[in-house]
């Protein structure tokens, strides 16, 4: 049986008084395409913190390829990191002043590889999600739609193990959001991991799986894989 990329037994986190997640149990699969849906304050901004190895559970297990994430010194947590998740966010975090492709090379900083090879695999990057023309613009000479496809060629230029997305349409219009979502299915079906951490239902309800989040807790898993 093939390891889960990402794995969360019992996990709990709270701050101070406050119980964001309480006892959450999920696996990610290789290859697999999710939502993480609920409303404000069901504790998705948590479970992303937790997944991504941001953050620390207060309770319970976090494993990324089966390394156990509290047993991990910072130093080698952000090497897992760098190595095996991309991020995308709903701002799209672009550099104003530096091209799409130096935008995308930063992606590569901690891979220790010399910038002009950064910047052949930014461009590189920039033409699989379908932006090979706009390598030379800056963030404020794209559209909004444009800027989030560089985001995600950032965060895929690394080739992580899977693609953490949180709330990837929500400044965008509609047109530019079905086609960012568009992207991510082809990149799915190319084989890349995805999980979209969302609100909305008729987003989610497109995914062939859906963990529906409430009140820190998991209330729904529409596909979770055997135990």
């Amino acid at each position: 049986m093939t390891a889960p990329v990402i794995e969360l037994a019992e996990v709990s986190r709270s701050y101070g008084d406050v119980q964001a997640l309480h006892q959450v149990s999920l696996r990610i699969e290789p290859g697999e395409l999710l939502a993480v849906v609920g409303p404000s304050g069901s504790g998705k901004s948590t479970l992303l913190q937790l997944m991504g190895t941001l953050d620390r559970p207060s309770t319970g297990v976090v494993r990324v390829h089966g390394h156990d994430v509290l047993t991990l010194p910072d130093r080698k947590l952000s090497a897992v990191r760098a190595r095996w998740i991309g991020f995308v966010f709903q701002q799209f975090f672009l550099t104003p002043y530096l091209s799409a492709a130096e935008n995308v090379a930063n992606g590569l900083f901690y891979h220790g590889i010399r910038r002009s090879r950064r910047l052949r695999q930014a461009e590189q990057a920039l033409r699989e999600v379908g932006l090979g023309h706009r390598t030379g613009h800056r963030p404020q000479e794209l559209s909004g739609g444009e800027r989030q496809r560089v985001a995600i060629a950032r965060a895929l230029v690394g080739r992580p193990s899977i693609l953490l997305a949180d709330e990837p349409t929500g400044a965008l219009d509609s047109r530019s959001g079905e086609e960012v979502m568009t992207l991510l299915r082809e990149l799915n079906d190319d084989g890349t991991t995805i999980a979209v951490i969302t609100h909305d239902r008729e987003l989610a309800a497109g995914m062939p799986r859906r963990v529906e989040l409430f009140d820190g807790r998991i209330s729904r898993d529409t596909g979770a894989p055997p135990w």
